[in-house]
C-alpha cells in the first residue's frame, strides 16, 4: 500500500523502566470528577452521570517538556491529574473486570484554554477549542499495573514555581476508575492505546510563560513542564 501523503507518526509515551513506548490511540477526559472541583466550577457536586471529551493523540507532551502558550487566549488553566493506560479494551465492560483492561497508569495536565471553554458554554457549543489544541495534554512516563497495582488513594498535587496550587487524593474520586472505565465502553468502544484522564481535584488556576508546573500522583509518578 502507497499513501498519497506520508502518515504522521504514531504519538507515544516512554513505559518506566523499559526502552519501550505506549501508542496512543484516543485520549478521553472525565469532568468534574471530584466534588470540590465542582463546587470552584460552580455546579452541584452531587454524584451526576459522568461525561467526558477527547483530546487528540498528538497534542501530548512527555515529561520535561515545554508547553509553547497557545494564541487566541489570555487564561490558560493547569489541570492536575491520574492517567489510565488502557492494554485492551471492549464494549459494555462490566464493573467488576474493568481493571482487567489496564496497562499502567501515568501524571498528566489537562491544559485549557478557560476562556475559550467558558465561551463555548455560555454559546452551547462543543469544548474543543478550550481542550483539544495542540500541546494541551502533557503526560508522564506510564507505570505499569504490574509494579503499582491499582491506586485507590493517595495526594494529587501540583505546585507552579515552587507554590503548591492543587492537593486532592485519589480517594475523592467521584467515579472510580472502574465505573469509568464500564461507563465510558458503554458510549465508546474502548481500545488498546487508550488513554483515560480520570479528572482534577481542586485549585485549578491560570499559568503564565515562564512557570514551572510541577504535579505528581503518589504511587504512580511525577510530571515537570515549563510554560513558555
Amino acid at each position: 500500500m502507497s499513501y498519497v501523503i506520508q502518515p504522521p507518526a504514531v504519538p507515544t509515551v516512554p513505559v518506566q523502566g523499559t526502552t519501550e513506548v505506549f501508542p496512543i490511540h484516543r485520549i478521553y477526559c472525565v469532568g468534574r470528577n471530584y466534588a470540590a472541583h465542582a463546587i470552584e466550577m460552580g455546579h452541584d457536586p452531587d454524584r451526576e452521570p459522568p461525561f467526558f471529551f477527547q483530546k487528540n493523540p498528538d497534542t501530548i507532551v512527555r515529561d520535561g517538556g515545554v508547553f509553547p502558550y497557545p494564541s487566541q487566549s489570555h487564561d490558560v488553566h493547569f489541570e492536575i491529574e491520574m492517567v489510565v493506560a488502557l492494554s485492551s479494551g471492549g464494549k459494555d465492560i462490566p464493573v467488576a473486570h474493568a481493571l482487567d483492561h489496564v496497562f499502567g497508569y501515568a501524571v498528566g495536565i489537562d491544559m485549557t484554554r478557560r476562556d475559550l471553554q467558558e465561551e463555548a458554554k455560555k454559546m452551547g457549543r462543543p469544548w474543543e477549542v478550550g481542550k483539544a489544541f495542540e500541546y494541551a495534554s502533557p503526560c508522564s512516563e506510564i507505570v505499569p499495573a504490574s509494579h503499582t497495582g491499582h491506586p485507590d488513594r493517595g495526594a494529587v498535587w501540583l505546585r507552579v514555581n515552587g507554590n503548591l496550587r492543587q492537593k486532592g487524593d485519589l480517594n475523592q474520586l467521584i467515579w472510580k476508575v472502574p465505573e469509568i472505565i464500564s461507563y465510558l465502553s458503554s458510549l465508546f468502544t474502548l481500545a488498546p492505546g487508550d488513554l483515560i484522564y480520570s479528572g482534577t481535584p481542586a485549585g485549578v488556576g491560570p499559568t503564565v510563560p515562564g512557570d514551572v508546573l510541577h504535579g505528581g500522583v503518589d504511587e504512580v509518578g511525577e510530571i515537570t513542564i515549563k510554560v513558555q
